[in-house]
């Protein structure tokens, strides 16, 4: 006997993954309900790519001011106020709620505001933000929570605060210090220090970006010293002081205290998989919380799928949206959408920012019997009159067995403008001749990825050649 659901397919979580997946399931014809108790969105629209880049924008100004002296104007003592940066953002924020609802509403997909727990394999029960509750069923559930910053458990860690309200700061603090290591903190503190705050980033290791290249990542910390950034690295917070709500001090495990108004913490995140009860369903989690799919996103429990986030491959928001089309051409499509992880390019919005496609120098090595490193480190031609700014560093690396090129790096302006575009081209499997052959754009910075003639290093087997 054929059982009969109220949905094809029901969401929980309205992130971008979520969105897609919903869309794109309404537009084949499917009964589709998207379960959210937040702004639409998710992390990138509300408290993540979005709002952090228009805050970097706004951080960039402080350095544009001082650039701009050597070029003739001649500006007064510039001011800034934080209220208008959080209230127009805040405002930006809202316009795009209203477009994800809308984008949902118009695809066919309904949709429910409450809080979702999975009640049984192909039942949620939604407490709604109006009050009361509703049960619903589906044939499928995708689970598309995404994740949530984590603050460890410590002396005074009440006092901290997370990526997630520093968004909505009633007054920016005078001093701050970020803990942690990863493109969370290294951005925030750029952020803060751009906008005239005095920071202090700590980090427990011996440096910053550990999953990126490590020629990037050092020359970066270099650039934040020199920016103004208090950098303590092999560092690690053992509590923090404070009173009536506010901290005042940092204590680390050295015994010294480092004054600060503002204690942000960006040391990771989890898979926001608490309360969703998952439970009462065959779903495996790992450790940290997040869930155990195979290459189809399906969980062990066979109605239930999940994307994004919340199943710990890549954190970024537009894996989340090609897993999202993936997964509904395999339920309803012809199974012929597969999402490669290779090659999937990524920024750090630092000041200066990081953008990278491929493998490090270090997984390289390991990866390709014969590879050929090629570097260059120049003043950009902004800087030249500026008489400020940092390097930009610019790395290819090439399988020498076959020229063909398999990854690059570069630290400065424009990085991710630059590397989206050599993304295609490494995706595509270009070699170093086909670089080589490519006339540049002069003067740019970007020519000198097809100026790069001198090898840098060599590793055959693995090890470097003197």
């Amino acid at each position: 006997m054929k059982v009969t659901y109220d949905y094809d397919l029901i969401v929980i979580g309205a992130g971008s993954g979520g969105v897609r997946a919903a869309r794109l399931a309404a537009a084949k014809g499917k009964r589709v309900a998207v379960i959210e108790g937040r702004a639409l969105g998710g992390t990138c629209v509300n408290v993540g790519c979005v709002p952090k880049k228009l805050f970097v924008y706004a951080a960039q100004f402080s350095q544009l001011f001082a650039q701009s002296r050597g070029y003739g104007w001649q500006l007064g003592e510039p001011g800034f106020d934080w209220p208008t940066l959080r209230d127009n953002k805040t405002a930006e924020i809202e316009r795009l709620n209203g477009i994800y609802l809308r984008l949902l509403e118009t695809s066919g997909a309904e949709v429910v505001r409450g809080w979702a727990s999975v009640a049984a394999p192909h039942q949620v029960r939604v407490a709604l933000c109006t009050g009361g509750e509703r049960l619903l069923s589906g044939a499928t559930i995708l689970l598309a929570t995404g994740g949530e910053p984590f603050i460890p458990a410590l002396p005074g860690a009440e006092l901290a605060v997370s990526s997630n309200e520093m968004f909505y700061l009633d007054q920016l603090p005078e001093r701050a210090v970020v803990v942690g290591g990863g493109y969370i903190a290294v951005e925030f503190a750029g952020i803060l220090n751009g906008l005239g705050v005095a920071t202090t980033l700590i980090y427990r290791g011996p440096r910053l970006l550990k999953a990126f290249d490590a020629e990037l990542a050092e020359r970066l910390a270099a650039e934040l010293r020199d920016s103004g950034i208090e950098l303590h690295l092999n560092s690690d917070v053992v509590a923090i002081h404070g009173q009536q709500g506010r901290p005042q001090s940092v204590e680390l495990a050295s015994g010294s205290r480092l004054a600060s108004d503002l204690v942000l913490y960006a040391t990771g995140r989890r898979a926001a998989t608490a309360g969703l009860g998952l439970e009462n369903t065959g779903v495996v989690l790992r450790e940290n919380g997040s869930v155990v799919v195979d290459e189809r996103f399906a969980t062990a429990e066979p109605s239930i799928y999940a994307i994004g986030d919340l199943i710990d491959r890549l954190q970024l928001t537009p894996v989340a949206i090609r897993e999202a089309v993936a997964l509904v051409d395999h339920l309803y499509g012809d199974g012929s959408a597969v999402l490669s992880y290779a090659d999937i390019p990524t920024a750090i919005f630092s000041q200066p920012e990081i953008a990278t496609v491929g493998p490090s120098e270090e997984q390289a090595r390991q990866q390709f019997a014969e590879l050929d490193v090629y570097v260059t480190e120049f003043k950009p031609m902004l800087a030249t009159l500026a008489g400020v700014g940092g390097k930009i560093v610019m790395k290819l690396l090439v399988d020498a067995s076959c020229d063909r090129v398999v990854a690059a790096h570069m630290l400065g302006e424009h990085a991710a403008e630059t590397i989206q575009g050599l993304a295609i081209a490494i995706k595509a499997g270009a070699s170093k001749s086909h670089f080589d052959a490519t006339v540049g754009i002069h003067p740019s910075a970007a020519e000198e990825w097809v100026t790069l003639r001198q090898v840098s290093r060599r590793y055959r087997g693995g090890q470097l050649q003197g």
